[in-house]
């Protein structure tokens, strides 16, 4: 089977050289993730990557090595955190097994978080480069909003990119130079944007939502809106979005004899084995139980 291509740099090295991908996805607005597991000894180089990259060491990767200039950085393993900013070449050592995560941010999307984090002019926020560092804030992230979730899967769309952008935040906020002490916002949505936003994400529950829809609809930047929106609902929007799409899961079982397949389409879900999984995590019984039991 031929292999998925992502239009970034880092993604293209890694495919070049065979490694073996195990996972990819867009979460809207150029923001993507891959998957990776290679257990060999050879040496990888990004050459100016046009594009920033997060990676997680997930399992593995105790004898990875950065080569610099000045030496060698060793990894820790698993947990190990690296930040690639765009344009700068990176030289490893690769040696043994590992599983690895990154997620790919076009300068675009960077940028325009930047600008709505800081109120900043994106070209005095820089990233700086990261290397085997550690961040319990990151790591949690990843490990359960993304490796925790289908990414092929439409109903997971919002959780997926509202988790991206979080990540996006706090790599701004927490390690720019320009963004410690940043801007955050504070208070809730108006409440006639909130109905608008309600509006929208209950004529829409069939299909794949973005958290760059919601943002757009209330005027706002994704990272404001995360959480203004909580601010007013008291949850985060993927799970405002899940409960919604919850509650018609429970009406149409109730109320109509539509087949499973495709109530599981009319409430967001690809498939009727997701649905399944995830109405049976949220209310505690399958589906077909939930139907006799109101029956």
């Amino acid at each position: 089977m031929k292999q998925r291509q992502l239009p970034y740099a880092v993604f293209r090295q890694l495919a070049s050289e065979g490694v073996a991908l195990r996972g990819c996805g867009d979460f809207g607005e150029g923001l993507a993730a891959a998957r990776w597991s290679r257990n060999e000894t050879a040496e990888t180089s990004y050459i100016q990557p046009n594009h920033h990259t997060l990676s997680l060491y997930i399992q593995g990767g105790e004898s990875f090595r950065r080569r610099k200039a000045d030496g060698e950085l060793r990894s820790h393993g698993a947990g190990s955190l690296c930040l690639m900013p765009k344009n700068q070449t990176s030289d490893w050592l690769v040696a043994g097994p590992i599983d690895l995560f990154h997620l790919y941010i076009p300068s675009t999307l960077f940028d325009r978080a930047a600008v709505s984090a800081l109120d900043r002019d994106p070209a005095r926020v820089m990233l700086p480069e990261r290397t085997f560092f550690t961040d319990p804030m990151l790591e949690q992230v990843i490990r359960l909003a993304f490796l925790g979730k289908d990414w092929a899967e439409p109903a997971e769309s919002l959780a997926l990119s509202s988790a991206g952008h979080l990540l996006i935040a706090h790599l701004i906020t927490a390690y720019s130079e320009a963004g410690r002490g940043g801007l955050i916002a504070k208070g809730g949505l108006p409440p006639r944007v909130h109905r608008r936003v309600e509006d929208y994400i209950d004529a829409n529950l069939d299909a794949p939502i973005h958290i760059s829809d919601l943002a757009e609809l209330a005027g706002l930047s994704e990272f404001h809106f995360a959480r203004m929106f909580k601010a007013a609902t008291g949850e985060a929007p993927h799970g405002f979005l899940q409960r919604r799409r919850m509650e018609r899961a429970k009406r149409l079982l109730i109320e109509t004899q539509m087949p499973m397949a495709e109530l599981a389409l009319a409430c967001g879900f690809s498939s009727q084995s997701h649905f399944t999984v995830s109405f049976r995590k949220h209310v505690g019984l399958t589906p077909s139980k939930y139907r006799a039991a109101a029956g």
